[in-house]
């Protein structure tokens, strides 16, 4: 329409053609203009309809409001201003409507400022014109402004309780939303579909299962109960609370199932721990004929991580590219951290260094995939690259980074950054930032300095510290501490059989039997049963596991006789068994079988007999790898010529050569 403040020379041109012409516009307007009209607003033709029908507008100035509806999806300030000059000068400002529509405008494209100017101008203000001015403070997040107008109206309506519920929510201020929709439902107004949603959306948050299950029963009565949407939502409340079986009930009394319900369902299965069948459901969905997005490859190849399937993730890697979704940052990170856990470092740099344009989320992924590798120096250098570059870094980027820093023994860069990211980033340290830099300076040893951290910090210590510190005391053999730091993880979790173990193992090192004895009663009274250690590995797309002297395997007498030979071999290479480890009354030769027919140890021995001269075996492990079973993986890289990954709970071990990449550090 012109430049200029509020008068451009186009805009005057209007305003002299509408004093002469306003007093003939009623006889000269033809009698089916507006839709005519109309259709050149919705398509965003302001000027065009304007030019046009000016004498029709001047005569009958609410067609204004179709003018400023047209305005608000090209988002322009300028075309607004001159609008809103026009809308004064017919003499239509005092027009409630009218009104209405320019508050709306300026709220929706987010000029709070000049949307209260005019709301404080307005002669007559009504409920539509408060609701308007509400969500014009929360589409710019202004949550007080909201609830102040809100708190102040004489009168309200649904979509009043609505609009600031759904704000709440939306800025992840749960509790909050939660309270406003019981005094909404109290008061006796009726929920619509986007604000049950949103309610339920909070209560997964919270993991509030009892609200959402109330919450559940207001969507029926309201009936919602086989809408698509609110049942997706409803479906994503009970799986993210835990509880899959109500959530896939959800889904299934759903008449027809749509991508959102797909997704929900994957996902849910995912976050709750069933791999296996998040990899059943993908491949339903797609018999059923749904194409997967980005969500549903998030979800799977998350999957794959977890179970460290390669195979699979390979696959669902060559769809990500077929249905073009490899430029999506969250598929990016996603596959980095799969290849990542599946113990293929190389192939995480390479999608890493294929995205377009490295953001903070990938950049953090990479970070921690370096740090699950022992690659801490790269992910300090990747770190320095990133400030250079003015991405800001977040506390899961510092988390990965102390992370990194803890599996490499980086004691002074970690305390480093410690600083670095409360005092020029103003980010405060959680538990896990904290639980690596005990870890650090455990296994420097530093027990006393890590000790006095823990009673020190800001915020409380939970379980997963208190055993960080004992696996320390493990490590430099301090049982008097380990008595100590004991009992403080067992008054957070005393059914941990991890932290029993230790605590038994420690003693036993000391030679301390009798409080072994103590331990290893207190886990009987108890009824606490230590963690079985678990192996597997995946061949030809089939996944093998082993535990340890399992028999269930097919091969397990082949496996047998293979590891005597292999044992044999070792040992002609300089491996002694520890047979120290072994804490358990019973001769040498038994002790000898026992650790040889560790989880890892068998899984190892049947990749052997199963794969290729110089192919890469690639173990997991549920549990940490014992000191016997590493130095034995060593001498097995070295005459077998092979690559060795073994993740454990902690880290990946590369072991290649007879030498592995934490550097026996861990």
């Amino acid at each position: 329409m012109g430049r200029g403040r509020y008068c451009p020379s186009s805009y005057l041109r209007f305003y002299y053609s509408f004093r002469f012409l306003s007093t003939n516009a009623a006889s000269e307007s033809a009698p089916n203009f507006t839709l005519e009209f109309t259709d050149l607003c919705s398509k965003g033709l302001t000027k065009e309809a304007f030019d046009r029908f000016y004498p029709q507008i001047w005569a009958d100035p609410p067609l204004f409001s179709h003018l400023i509806q047209s305005c608000i999806p090209q988002n322009s300030p300028s075309l607004a201003k001159q609008l809103h000059s026009l809308v004064i000068t017919s003499g239509s400002s005092k027009d409630r409507f009218i009104s209405n529509h320019l508050l709306n405008m300026y709220s929706k494209f987010g000029n709070l400022q000049a949307a209260v100017s005019l709301y404080n101008v307005m002669v007559v203000k009504n409920v539509m014109s408060r609701n308007i001015l509400i969500n014009g403070h929360l589409l710019v997040g202004d949550l007080d402004g909201a609830k102040k107008l809100f708190d102040e109206m004489p009168e309200r309506n649904a979509a009043t309780w609505n609009a600031l519920v759904v704000g709440y929510i939306q800025f992840e201020f749960n509790e909050e939303g939660l309270k406003l929709f019981r005094e909404m439902h109290v008061s006796g107004f009726r929920p619509d579909d986007f604000t049950l949603s949103s309610v339920l959306r909070g209560c997964a948050g919270l993991k509030a299962l009892s609200v959402g299950r109330q919450v559940h029963c207001c969507v029926k009565k309201c009936g919602f109960g086989i809408h698509l949407v609110v049942g997706s939502s409803l479906a994503h409340m009970y799986m993210k609370c835990g509880s899959l079986e109500e959530g896939e009930s959800v889904i299934k009394s759903m008449p027809i199932r749509n991508m959102v319900a797909w997704n929900t369902l994957i996902a849910g299965n995912a976050q709750n721990g069933y791999g296996e069948s998040v990899l059943g459901l993908y491949s339903m969905m797609k018999m059923a004929g749904f194409r997967p997005d980005k969500i549903t490859f998030v979800s799977v190849l998350s999957s794959c991580s977890e179970l460290a399937t390669l195979g699979q993730g390979q696959q669902i890697h060559a769809e990500v590219i077929k249905t073009c979704a490899s430029s999506v940052i969250g598929v990016i990170s996603t596959l980095i951290s799969m290849y990542s856990r599946c113990g293929c470092l190389e192939d995480s740099i390479k999608v890493f260094m294929e995205c377009e344009v490295a953001d903070l989320v990938s950049c953090s992924s990479m970070i921690a995939a370096y740090g699950f590798h022992g690659r801490g120096v790269e992910a300090v250098e990747l770190f320095e690259h990133m400030e250079k570059e003015g991405l800001e870094p977040n506390d899961v980027t510092f988390l990965s980074l102390l992370y990194a820093c803890s599996h490499c023994g980086l004691k002074d860069k970690g305390l480093e950054f410690l600083n670095l990211m409360t005092q020029k980033y103003g980010i405060k340290p959680g538990v896990q930032h904290y639980t690596c830099i005990v870890d650090l300076l455990g296994r420097s040893g530093c027990l006393n300095e890590a000790e006095a951290m823990i009673r020190s910090m800001p915020v409380k210590g939970d379980a997963i510290i208190w055993k960080t510190l004992l696996s320390a005391c493990k490590i430099h053999k301090n049982a008097d501490m380990a008595r100590r730091v004991a009992e403080e993880v067992l008054k957070l979790d005393p059914q941990d059989s991890a932290s029993y173990v230790l605590l038994s193992n420690i003693h036993a090192s000391a030679k301390r039997w009798q409080e072994v004895s103590v331990v290893r009663k207190t886990m009987r009274d108890r009824r606490v049963k230590k963690e079985p250690g678990i192996s597997w590995l995946e061949i030809k797309n089939q996944v093998h596991q082993f535990c340890m002297s399992d028999k269930a395997h097919p091969q397990s007498e082949e496996i047998d006789l293979y590891l005597k030979e292999l044992t044999a071999e070792m040992k002609s290479h300089g491996y002694v068994p520890d047979t120290s480890l072994v804490l358990h009354d019973m001769d040498n030769e038994e002790k000898e079988y026992s650790l040889s027919h560790h989880s890892e140890k068998m899984a190892i021995a049947f990749a052997l007999m199963n794969t290729p001269a110089g192919a890469p075996i690639r173990v997991m492990k549920n549990l940490r790898i014992c000191s016997d079973c590493h130095v034995a993986i060593k001498i097995i890289s070295e005459i077998k010529n092979r690559e060795i990954v073994v993740r454990d709970a902690s880290r990946f071990h590369h072991f290649q050569n007879g030498k592995c990449s934490c550097r026996d550090y861990w």
